[in-house]
């Protein structure tokens, strides 16, 4: 309790200071009533002005002399001279008292003409009191629902927001206070998803020259926000503004001079195709057969109708395109970004446009696109897709992908006892890693895992979920562990939050699939590190997991890995090479690799990576800076177009397309172009050709290397980066709490593992789950020295916390790095 008088001095001046002669004291402020806490005693402070003298009275008694502390200064404002008292009120003072009333003191300060009593204050023990003030926070600011009738602040205390609106995102708070302290609550983020809605239709255009009218509209009646769904329908809408009457009798004569015109020009094309026809008559107009890796990618010719007028194509006279091998030899490589085994492609159709491109697709490109004018149709991400779904129930497309029967399987298993171990499927990017203790002592499981590579069902893909990896399964299904595995798969994904719904899946018993987690929430059920080009996963559940991917915005990106691979046909003067558009993942890749090692083809560049938007437009592939006097190209091919969805929906089954060259003279030894790999207004790469042709200098593809991939599994200690005797010293020292909390969280900070602690938290060691994980993240990299520089760090953290204690925990750490 804290009393505060002032009061003027005879030191004053007369002539700078006022007169207090005939002034009773006056207090400045009086004693408040406090709480003791514990067993801190209360100060009692009295100021006043003018007084010669103040003192204390508790209970009807004055308090003795020595117990005052009192001081005099000149107030500024005023110039008069303060006097200041201040004692203090203990606990074992409040507790002896026995009254009928509260523990109570009053000030008294005396001056010349008499005294001054002030209020009295009254002094209790704070654990008697138990009123609790309990207010809710957003953003650190009050919340009050006398301002806002959105706002529910219920009697028990719970926060109640009637109707959610967007301006309710932020951080919650709950603080509860009293007069001993105050305490917060963990805070709670909510975050309000908004659906786009569309605006009010514009104004119908003027009516154009090809006679319609157009209106369009805006997302933005509310724009989307916070992952919220993109407005359905079309932005724009164009319409017959002349009642299908386009023209009227005064434009006769400019149509029918047109209609003359256009006559006359196709004429004169016709009069020029057929001279180029017949100077090159060796040279038919042939397309490249694109539509398997093992036809020999020979080309087939459109047959005149009758000899001597090659302009004239017999269209009863169909391509065969079902030819098509299995491979299953796997591949080892010197790069361990390559290591990758690959199944068949899909049967693709070949199509001519009139854009004299060749389009390697399942369907023409105009079945893709709207059947009205470019300048009409909304490029937005929702149309292009709703088209690739409708193309999927009518039976148009036939895509690989995660959601398949498993006609072709890799696989690869091992026996895990007690000391663990780590399977790898070769050349797959795909491991299984299973911690040291996972297996009970005097116990062994046969583990397998299998990379399923059949046909998709494309019935239970949803929306626009694409494939980002090869669907992996673990067994066997009665797998039972102690801790949880970690497994690795490769993905192709441009990894972006913002642009991109990444989710894990899990095939159910009846073969549909169920999601597990999204990469970008927290769960209890299993945990996902997604990094650039791998995810790494903590699974306690046996059975079949793919990553699939939604395209948020039109800026996600997937990553494509491209190569070019060329050999010479034998006996002829041919030279092939053949582009390849797969997505960037090891296993993917790793079929073209098997299928051109069966061929002897030869790797002309390195392979370099496209980034492939989700803007809905296509893949072109075309060749250019031909030697023109050294060789020649048959007419049309020079361009290639792969659709879209071919593209997109690839689900990780390589696309490729064939460029067929002939020298005029055997003396040719050398073949020197670009290959142009670009997607329509987005990213563009090129691929340097310049290699021998010679058939006696063919070898087979320089680009692989043979290396042991007999080794698919490994077991006991020589499995991990981490020695056992390390792995448990670092277990024992953190998994241990102590007052400065739980050591394996700050563990999981330095390691960059810190998202999700509540899944580590529920595991038995959480320590050994993080190393495990760790493990999964740098089994390429053998990199220990980060793993003994967090621990070099979190030992000096400790050194600061506690200097008394600093020389055995130093020496627990100096003991785990040494050993690293």
């Amino acid at each position: 309790i804290i009393c505060w008088f002032a009061g003027a001095t005879g030191d004053a001046q007369p002539d700078a200071l006022p007169s207090v002669q005939g002034t009773l004291p006056h207090f400045i402020q009086e004693p408040e009533d406090a709480y003791i806490v514990k067993s801190n005693p209360i100060k009692l402070r009295c100021r006043a002005a003018p007084a010669l003298q103040i003192f204390f009275k508790c209970n009807g008694e004055w308090v003795h002399q020595n117990e005052h502390f009192s001081q005099e200064y000149k107030d500024l404002n005023t110039g008069l001279k303060v006097r200041e008292v201040m004692i203090n009120v203990s606990r074992q003072q409040v507790e002896d008292f026995h009254g009928p009333e509260d523990y109570w003191c009053l000030c008294v300060a005396w001056s010349h003409l008499g005294t001054s009593k002030s209020r009295k204050a009254t002094a209790r023990i704070a654990c008697e009191v138990i009123f609790i003030v309990v207010v809710w926070l957003k953003n650190e600011e009050l919340l009050s629902s006398l301002t806002d009738d959105n706002i529910d602040t219920r009697a028990d205390h719970n926060l109640i927001i009637n109707e959610a609106r967007l301006s309710d995102s932020g951080n919650y708070t709950c603080l509860a206070s009293n007069i001993v302290a105050k305490r917060r609550s963990a805070t709670a983020t909510v975050i309000v998803f908004v659906d786009g809605g569309w605006d009010e239709w514009s104004e119908w255009t003027v009516c154009s020259s090809q006679c319609e009218k157009l209106r369009s509209r805006e997302c933005n009646s509310p724009a989307p926000r916070h992952r919220g769904r993109m407005c359905e329908g079309n932005r724009e809408a164009t319409e017959n503004c002349t009642d299908g009457l386009c023209m009227d009798g005064s434009n006769d004569v400019a149509l029918y001079s047109g209609l003359g015109a256009g006559i006359i020009a196709v004429a004169i094309l016709v009069v020029a195709v057929m001279l180029y026809r017949k100077n090159h008559s060796e040279y038919g107009v042939d397309v490249i057969d694109s539509s398997a890796l093992t036809g020999g990618f020979q080309s087939f010719n459109f047959k005149t109708t009758r000899q001597g007028n090659p302009l004239l194509l017999n269209s009863s006279m169909q391509p065969d395109l079902t030819v098509g091998r299995t491979y299953s030899t796997p591949l080892c490589f010197q790069d361990s970004t390559d290591k990758e085994l690959f199944d068949p492609l899909p049967d693709i159709k070949v199509k001519v446009q009139s854009s004299f491109m060749v389009s390697l697709g399942v369907a023409e490109r105009a079945e893709f696109h709207a059947k009205g004018p470019a300048e009409t149709f909304p490029r937005d991400l929702s149309r292009d897709y709703s088209a690739i779904a409708d193309r999927r129930k009518k039976g148009l497309l036939t895509l690989n992908g995660p959601f398949s029967a498993g006609k072709e399987q890799l696989r690869t298993n091992g026996v895990f006892g007690h000391l663990g171990g780590r399977l790898v499927v070769p050349n797959a990017g795909v491991s299984l890693l299973v911690p040291h203790g996972a297996v009970a002592e005097n116990m062994s499981w046969e583990m397998h895992m299998v990379i399923n590579q059949g046909e998709a069902s494309v019935q239970t893909l949803e929306g626009c979920e694409i494939l980002l990896g090869p669907e992996v399964t673990y067994g066997p299904p009665a797998l039972d562990l102690f801790t949880p595995v970690a497994m690795t798969i490769a993905h192709c994904a441009e990894v972006d939050t913002e642009n991109w719904n990444i989710q894990l899946k899990r095939k159910t018993q009846d073969s549909k699939w169920e999601e597990v987690m999204s990469v970008d929430e927290e769960c209890t059920s299993c945990y996902c590190l997604l990094d650039s080009t791998s995810c790494h996963l903590l699974l306690e559940q046996p059975g079949s997991y793919a990553l699939v991917g939604e395209p948020l915005t039109q800026a996600a990106v997937k990553r494509l890995k491209l190569a070019v691979f060329g050999s010479m046909e034998a006996g002829s003067m041919s030279y092939s090479l053949r582009v390849y558009c797969v997505d960037d993942t090891p296993h993917a890749f790793q079929g073209v690799v098997a299928a051109e090692k069966t061929r002897g083809g030869q790797l002309l560049e390195e392979p370099k990576m496209l980034p492939f938007r989700a803007n809905t437009f296509s893949l072109q592939v075309s060749i250019q800076d031909v030697p023109q006097f050294l060789w020649s190209i048959k007419p049309f091919t020079t361009c290639q177009e792969f659709s879209f969805p071919q593209v997109w929906c690839s689900n990780q089954q390589p696309l490729h397309c064939a460029f067929s060259l002939e020298r005029y003279s055997p003396a040719t030894a050398q073949l020197s172009c670009k290959i142009s790999v670009r997607q329509v207004k987005g990213h563009e790469q090129i691929l340097q050709v310049y290699t021998a042709v010679a058939e006696t200098e063919k070898e087979s593809v320089p680009f692989f290397m043979q290396t042991d991939c007999t080794i698919t599994s490994q077991t006991g200690p020589k499995a991990f980066k981490i020695p056992s005797s390390i792995r448990q010293r670092i277990c024992a020292t953190f998994d241990t709490a102590n007052a400065k909390g739980k050591d394996w969280q700050l563990l999981a900070q330095k390691l960059h593992l810190d998202r999700n602690l509540g899944y580590f938290a529920k595991q038995r060691s959480p320590s050994a789950v993080i190393l495990s994980l760790w493990e999964a993240r740098h089994q390429d990299t053998a990199d220990l020295d980060s793993l003994a520089s967090a621990l070099e760090e979190i030992g000096k953290i400790h050194s600061k916390n506690s200097p008394k204690d600093q020389d055995e925990p130093e020496s627990d750490f100096n003991h785990v790095r040494d050993g690293l």
